[in-house]
């Protein structure tokens, strides 16, 4: 820990921390996202919004592996009108409007996009976006005509300002197929199931002790220069932190999102991005009684595991609730940039953060589409692995042999994730030295559907509904219908 003539406060994830009065952003990483921080409160003007058609924001990876953020405003909206009004023009009508409970068969589904890809045709919008499906809730298995179904709300869907398709009413987040397709491959029909699906950003052992070289310099004085100083120093003395990705591929939209959600949600704590609803920054609840010298916070996004409701006789399955919280852990760094445990109480403000964030996740979801959509990948991850778990491929002799295939159904279509850039911020808070924000997001998809998590279907509601959906009626070539 060093002490200054102005105290500070060091963090990042995808982003730093510092103490003092200033702020800086001294990188592309938050492009546009920092700004006035007001002591960290308030995060960055023009931050995290998503559900605002006329304004979003999205990432970018370069040729080198580099993920940043970018935001695209649209102060007129005259080209989201233009966009909307062609949407609902395109789409046919039974397609555009919303439905509570739109269903999707999804070998029914493999068939079509097989006999289309025979004829040298790639899939539809219609089917990319699975009938603008915005939660994949409910999965339905139909033994008499062997169909898989998964159903949920849905509505026509339109690109946002950034590219990422949304609901024109809702604004929500689209289920995408290439996202589904992911999901099934990590639980196949023969195979074992994908344990963990996982990613993290993180500092480097050198760029830690990188940093703490860096604080030792000052040997307790403030610098010429001041905070401004002290924020691009450490950024450059951190350098990349390091992506990993864990159970999947890292050239998916899948992983991509995993990395988006995980990065925006550390600005969000650190104050360099306002997110659309109130969220107090991790910065914002901090204190000098509350932050422990040399330590480092790691967030981590996980599924909440009470989320599944089965029916009695296990043909159907619910998804129950939004389904995702941020969970928190306090390590220590040393001087070489070891991290250890941290002993101890936990760290208040942290804990807060958490709860506050896992609080706000379902109108975050709503108005910021990346989180919807980590949402949905967390949503698909459960409803695959509960497809595996029950044998539906089996019973209905289904071998995804189309989607299973990436040369015949390719997905791993993205660049790499390798780094983020480290981004800054400056703050004054006591005279403690905090260090990186480190974590990710840990998916493991099979515990939510243990005997001790498991929703009991009181009243049989699940299991009533399934029987509704009728399967029997469909034309030879649909594979979705309300």
């Amino acid at each position: 820990m060093q002490k200054f003539t102005r105290s500070i406060l060091v963090a990042f994830s995808c982003a730093l921390l510092l103490a003092g009065t200033a702020l800086a952003q001294n990188n592309n990483g938050g492009n546009n996202n920092g700004g006035n921080n007001n002591g960290g409160n308030n995060g960055g003007n023009n931050g995290g919004g998503g559900g605002n058609l006329f304004g979003a924001a999205g990432v970018m990876v370069d040729a080198g592996g580099v993920l940043k953020v970018r935001r695209f405003d649209e102060p007129n909206g005259q080209l989201t009108m233009r966009r909307l009004a062609e949407a609902r023009a395109r789409l046919p009508g039974n397609l555009a409007q919303q439905a509570p409970l739109r269903k999707v068969s999804l070998n029914r589904l493999e068939a079509a996009i097989a006999q289309r890809a025979a004829n040298g045709q790639g899939p539809t919008d219609e089917m990319k976006y699975l009938a603008g499906l915005t939660r994949a809730q409910y999965v339905f298995f139909y033994p008499d005509t062997n169909d898989i179904v998964i159903a949920g709300p849905a509505e026509g869907y339109v690109a946002d300002p950034s590219g990422r398709m949304i609901g024109m009413n809702t604004g929500r987040a689209i289920v995408e197929l290439q996202d589904l397709v992911v999901a099934l491959r990590a639980f196949p029909p023969q195979g074992r199931p994908t344990p963990i699906i996982a990613c993290s950003i993180d500092a480097t052992k050198e760029g830690l002790a990188n940093l703490q070289k860096f604080f030792a310099s000052f040997h307790g004085r403030m610098p010429a220069g001041g905070e401004l100083r002290i924020a691009e120093g450490a950024r450059q003395a951190l350098g990349l932190q390091e992506v990993t990705i864990r159970g999947l591929s890292p050239k998916t939209h899948f992983a991509q999102v995993l990395v988006e959600a995980d990065y925006r949600m550390k600005l969000i704590g650190i104050g360099l991005e306002q997110p659309p609803v109130r969220i107090p920054s991790y910065a914002s609840l901090a204190s000098a009684a509350t932050v422990r010298g040399n330590a480092m916070q790691r967030w981590f996004f996980t599924p909440n595991y009470e989320c599944v409701k089965v029916s009695d006789d296990e043909l159907a399955m619910e998804l129950v609730g939004e389904g995702v919280q941020l969970i928190g852990e306090d390590e220590l760094v040393q001087a070489d940039g070891t991290r250890v445990a941290a002993a101890g109480g936990k760290n208040k403000a942290s804990q807060q953060y958490c709860q506050q964030f896992t609080n706000n996740y379902p109108q975050l979801a709503q108005r910021s589409p990346v989180y919807g959509q980590l949402r949905n990948l967390i949503d698909l991850s459960v409803a695959a692995a509960f497809i595996q778990q029950q044998d539906y491929y089996g019973k209905c002799e289904w071998k995804m042999e189309h989607f299973a295939d990436e040369k015949k159904y390719p997905v791993e279509t993205c660049e790499t994730p390798k780094n983020v850039e480290t981004a800054c911020a400056v703050m004054k808070k006591g005279n403690q030295t905090s260090f990186p924000i480190g974590g990710g997001v840990h998916i493991e998809a099979r515990t939510a559907l243990e005997p001790q998590y498991r929703i009991a279907d009181e009243g049989s509601k699940l299991q009533t509904l399934r029987s509704k959906v009728t399967t029997d009626k469909l034309a030879e070539n649909q594979w979705w219908w309300d």
